[in-house]
């Protein structure tokens, strides 16, 4: 599903700037000089795109500003949507599991997510774990986020994370790597006094 939506997305963002770039380098060309065929919305370089008489055909109705006003609003919250839609990240839904029988199986993505932020928790000194799987269902990536209690090495839980759970996960899902992007972050505590 996701791939048929990037898709399509890509093809509209792809003949809205066609359409764009046609518009604007024909009104840029007649502006130049060139001459336009005689169904063209302007005729000359000094020729204005509209005219007093049409930019001010319904400024007196009553209903004009509301709907231009509306119709703005639709087109900004659009954009908006479309925008944070495409910034967003999307958690990886499913990952290919190579069987070795040319069939393959699907692991959810979340399921693995579980297991290994369930790994990934019960090492020493690891207080929290937000585990986030992202990519392609062929090539997964991983972005973990490691909360440490203060006496923890963040090398060795670095290297226990590596070695251990996405170690674990790359085996048993039978993929040739796993990256992953790792945060580590101190839990917050006070001093401690001596006395």
């Amino acid at each position: 599903m996701r791939t048929v939506r990037g898709g399509v997305n890509r093809v509209l963002v792809g003949l809205a700037g066609l359409v764009l770039l046609a518009v604007g380098g024909s009104v840029l060309a007649v502006g130049l000089g060139a001459a336009p065929p005689s169904w063209w919305i302007h005729q000359g370089p000094h020729d204005v795109l509209l005219s007093t008489a049409e930019r001010t055909r319904w400024r007196n109705e009553g209903w004009w500003w509301p709907v231009v006003l509306a119709a703005l609003a639709l087109l900004l919250l659009g954009s908006l949507w479309w925008l944070v839609a495409a910034v967003r990240r999307r958690r990886l839904a499913e990952v290919l599991v190579d069987t070795g029988d040319g069939e393959g199986a699907v692991l959810r993505g979340r399921a693995l997510e579980e297991v290994l932020a369930r790994e990934a928790g019960r090492a020493d000194g690891v207080e929290g774990v937000r585990v986030r799987l992202n990519g392609r269902r062929t090539a997964p990536r991983t972005r973990v986020r490691l909360t440490l209690a203060p006496q923890v090495d963040p090398g060795a839980a670095l290297a226990g994370l590596t070695t251990g759970a996405l170690g674990h996960a790359r085996a048993s899902a039978g993929l040739d790597a796993l990256p992953a992007e790792v945060r580590l972050r101190g839990v917050k505590h006070q001093a401690e006094r001596v006395t």
